[in-house]
């Protein structure tokens, strides 16, 4: 394995610190451009978010933090569109993909770039499963799975937003009993908040009736900067002795087992290419590369859980959760047909996922981490992602 080490540079204070409720209408973003050295990067035009789907409201909120750190977000989907971090010059860098303008996340081929999807974020065993007695059928949207919450998922609605300065916004979505093949009224509270050096999303859910969640953000990132070309010289550390080996559908068989010996061994850090062709191991071969829930050691918002530099900007990722897995994916099918911010494109394995998350399938696997949530419960999950440079 090519294996290095290397420094982490972390800051953010009021890790929980939340946004305020607010009854009055928050005002999108006006167009505006960011004081800092930008290089090609640059923050999408707030008015090509102005816009309406089904009939609400959508805009483009910008969020501000240390040294010129920006992130764009959207309320279509509750999503990150742009994410500006400086690189070891000082140069602000755009390291999630996403589009710049509303109609393209709707009518582009990939949905999910920067989206909070849900109500089940990953997939379930052919679109069924059992609660309290009660058997419950879903879209099969990855056939012969569900995925990310359905045909409508979480991901595709325009979610109300509360409360929004430069800081952070909090956005709600209330899903209705039986959306989606899912039971219960959820009420759904997403916060972004920026941190000095670090961006954090919270988690809030309550249900009327017992039902299932998994909730988790889905941004693409390239800490070189979004369609800067491969990620297989990044380098890659997952505090995970374990991960759940999946079926040719990619939905886990129920088993944990050790990373040790095997391609998914990120316990030092290692560039995500070194053996991500190694299609000669059957769950490499399954994932088509990497698409595969890790389990952490240590949940808990004050353990680190990934870590990731990019090979040339320098770029320093660390991501905390209180999520007992997260889902590495490595941007298999990509292929370059969805045009992102600034004429790029995603080709094939430019960006990955860190998804921090429950196990996929766990409402049919009774030996993994419950996601029930019943009435009178709360659903709450905090994920962090803290930027430097080395």
């Amino acid at each position: 394995m090519n294996k290095t080490s290397f420094l982490f540079v972390f800051a953010f204070a009021g890790l929980l610190a939340s946004c305020g409720n607010n009854s009055s209408s928050p005002t999108p973003a006006a167009d505006s451009t960011v004081s800092a050295k930008t290089g090609s990067a640059g923050l999408p035009n707030p008015a090509a978010f102005r816009d309406s789907v089904d009939g609400k409201p959508t805009g483009l909120y910008i969020l501000k933090g240390r040294n010129g750190m920006t992130a764009a977000i959207t309320n279509y989907g509750a999503r990150l569109v742009s994410l500006l971090v400086p690189d070891k010059h000082g140069v602000l860098t755009d390291v999630v993909d996403g589009y710049d303008n509303i109609g393209n996340y709707l009518h582009q081929p990939e949905t999910f770039f920067g989206a909070i999807v849900g109500r089940y974020g990953n997939r379930i065993a052919k679109g069924k499963f059992k609660l309290d007695g009660k058997t419950y059928t879903l879209a099969i949207n990855n056939p012969p799975n569900a995925l990310h919450g359905g045909k409508k998922g979480f991901a595709d609605v325009v979610w109300t937003v509360e409360h929004a300065d430069s800081n952070g916004i909090m956005l709600n979505y209330k899903a209705k009993d039986g959306e989606e093949g899912y039971p219960g009224n959820l009420d759904v509270r997403v916060t972004y908040r920026m941190t000095d050096s670090a961006l954090t999303i919270t988690y809030l859910a309550t249900t009327d009736k017992p039902t299932v969640v998994n909730l988790t953000n889905h941004a693409y990132f390239n800490l070189n900067g979004q369609g800067s070309g491969s990620i297989y010289n990044h380098l890659l550390q997952l505090n995970a002795d374990n991960y759940t080996p999946v079926d040719p559908t990619l939905i886990p068989t129920g088993k944990i087992e050790p990373v040790a010996g095997t391609p998914l061994d990120f316990r030092q850090p290692t560039t995500i290419g070194s053996h991500i062709n190694d299609t000669g191991n059957r769950q490499i071969k399954y994932g088509k590369g990497y698409d595969h829930n890790f389990v952490l050691n240590k949940p808990g918002i004050a353990a680190v859980a990934a870590r990731v530099q990019g090979d040339s900007s320098g770029i320093v990722m660390t991501v905390y959760t209180d999520q007992p897995g997260i889902q590495f994916y490595s941007g298999n099918f990509m292929n370059g047909t969805n045009p992102l911010k600034n004429g790029k494109t995603d080709g094939y394995r430019t960006a990955f996922c860190l998804e921090t998350q429950h196990f996929p399938n766990s409402p049919n696997q009774p030996n993994f981490p419950s996601t029930v949530l019943k009435p009178g419960e709360q659903y709450h999950s905090t994920t962090v992602y803290a930027f430097g440079t080395k």
